[in-house]
């Protein structure tokens, strides 16, 4: 049985470390915030005071943190897990962030002999408690083969995209669509109720044709409940599609519809809505059009 490492306790982390736990792989966490750590050991995991700490310990250790710059500290920084590195270790990255970062992170572990895999998910918090993730994954084959019955108590569909960095290619096209699925799914809200039609029932009319999407059959029954309250948060989405636009820019591919969705979420985050669900960009357009949703 692998031993198994989680850092990054968050709304997604703390879920996965847990559906880790219940499927009986020794668990050994680390987080920022001690609260989560104290959780996850009540229920049996063992708790570690640093990266380092952990990656001494297990055969496997996962990352699920909010930014590039997050994971290169941990991963590389004083009492990261390099300091703990050992031959056979693998590093999986859950985290979003630049392909960059990952194709340096795993060149650096590989120096020490950790094979490395970056693995983002797709799901929500819904997904990530229920272990029905969609996981990403760019790396070595011989390093997800080896880790694949724990990817399998977090997620239903994983996939090898490719090497190194390629994971997060993926997640960054994800994002591209999700992100436009939600501020369409606000725009169409919002013209409904505008333009004299009940958008409950517009949705119902329209989910069952060429619209229908996961966005569509999970968000609205939520907004109708005036529930905003985050599966996935607005910054992160924000954040999410900053890296996609550095990457175009750097590789020189436009991305027109991706850059205005960028822009409100900017504008939610500027309205003071960042903690709140990416699917409440709907604020946006309400306040542009003057028209709430449930008025």
């Amino acid at each position: 049985m692998l031993k198994v490492g989680y850092i990054g306790l968050g709304l997604m982390g703390k879920s996965m470390a847990r559906n880790i736990l219940k499927a009986g792989f020794p668990l050994t966490v680390h987080n920022r915030s001690r609260a989560a750590v104290d959780e996850l050991a009540a229920e049996g995991a063992l708790a570690a005071d640093s990266p380092a700490e952990v990656a001494a310990q297990v055969d496997v250790i996962f990352t699920n943190l909010p930014d590039s710059p997050d994971v290169e500290q941990v991963a590389l920084g004083p009492g990261g897990i390099v300091e703990g590195a050992h031959p056979g270790l693998v590093f999986v990255d859950n985290s979003t962030i630049k392909p960059g970062t990952s194709r340096l992170v795993a060149a650096k572990l590989a120096e020490r002999g950790v094979l490395s895999l970056d693995a983002p998910v797709s799901g929500g918090d819904i997904g990530a408690r229920n272990g029905t993730l969609t996981i990403m994954v760019g790396g070595p084959p011989e390093a997800l083969e080896k880790v694949m019955p724990v990817l399998q108590a977090m997620g239903k569909s994983i996939t090898l995209v490719g090497e190194s960095g390629a994971g997060q290619i993926a997640k960054a096209c994800n994002q591209i669509m999700v992100a436009a699925q939600m501020v369409a799914m606000g725009e169409l809200l919002i013209f409904a109720k505008k333009t004299g039609a009940d958008p409950q029932k517009v949705v119902q009319a329209i989910k069952g044709g060429a619209a229908q999407c996961w966005t569509l059959d999970v968000k609205p029954p939520r907004l109708f409940e005036d529930n905003r309250a985050p599966g996935f948060k607005a910054y992160m989405m924000e954040k999410d599609l900053g890296i996609i636009l550095e990457t175009a820019r750097q590789y020189g591919v436009p991305l027109p519809s991706a850059a205005v969705d960028a822009q409100l979420f900017n504008a939610m985050l500027e309205m003071g809505m960042g903690e709140l669900d990416n699917s409440a960009v709907l604020g946006v357009i309400e306040k542009l059009a003057g028209t709430n949703l449930l008025d």
